[in-house]
């Protein structure tokens, strides 16, 4: 399986996103930089975190009218997996692929620390190594990842499954605790918690890991070959 990290201005969180498929996941990695308009053959794609062009405007409003992000949306259009962390969630929303917006933390702190979520649906591509309810250990670094979004949203987000991971605490304003949410179709998954830093114990929690084991098992499953 072949994934693609995609590097903005001001991106800082590749290394980290390259290290956790090329040495912990053992895949295929390509760095696709932000000026590029095909996706080189990935079959997933992974937006790390960081402050893309200074964050701007908005943080993820400058990254999402980049030339790569018409690959991306086509790569979505077309299935294939999408994970955006942290600024990488950002650009998601201001693209539209995930319904919401980020707000300041309410406390107008960053905050850096490792926090348990709670895993609220297990049935998904990038969920499928956890199980419902189980409590992950996974770093968070934001200062801008209070998620909100409309009633109407959260209601439709809750009727169709669409939240994977919650805060197991309340700590920086997120709507229903949001940590994590897919996009309907369930192949876009924007998170601001870090799992590419919980990949081997060496970092203090391998819990991360298995979300790209979860991609990795269901591309295998989905693209067997059969003789």
């Amino acid at each position: 399986m072949k994934f693609a990290v995609i590097i903005f201005p001001g991106s800082n969180c590749d290394v980290d996103m390259y290290h956790a498929i090329k040495d912990a996941l053992q895949e295929e990695v390509e760095y696709i930089r932000h000026t590029e308009t095909s996706l080189n053959g990935a079959d997933a794609v992974l937006l790390p975190g960081g402050f893309s062009y200074g964050d701007y405007l908005r943080a993820g409003a400058m990254a999402h009218v980049s030339p790569i992000m018409q690959a991306v949306k086509e790569a979505a259009e077309e299935g294939k997996p999408v994970l955006g962390v942290c600024n990488g969630f950002q650009v998601l929303l201001e693209s539209r692929l995930l319904p919401g917006a980020m707000l300041r933390n309410k406390d107008l702190h960053f905050v850096c620390r490792t926090v348990p979520l709670t895993v609220e649906n297990e049935k998904t591509m990038f969920t499928r190594h956890y199980e419902k309810g189980e409590t992950i250990q996974i770093p968070v670094a934001h200062g801008e990842g209070n998620y909100f979004c409309s009633p109407e949203d959260l209601q439709e987000l809750k009727e169709n499954d669409q939240i994977l991971f919650t805060y197991k605490q309340p700590f920086n304003g997120s709507t229903a605790d949001i940590a994590g949410i897919m996009n309907k179709e369930g192949n876009v998954l924007g998170m601001m918690p870090h799992p590419e830093r919980a990949v081997e114990s060496l970092l203090g929690s391998e819990d991360g890991l298995r979300l790209f084991t979860s991609i990795l098992s269901y591309w295998r499953e989905h693209h067997a070959v059969t003789s």
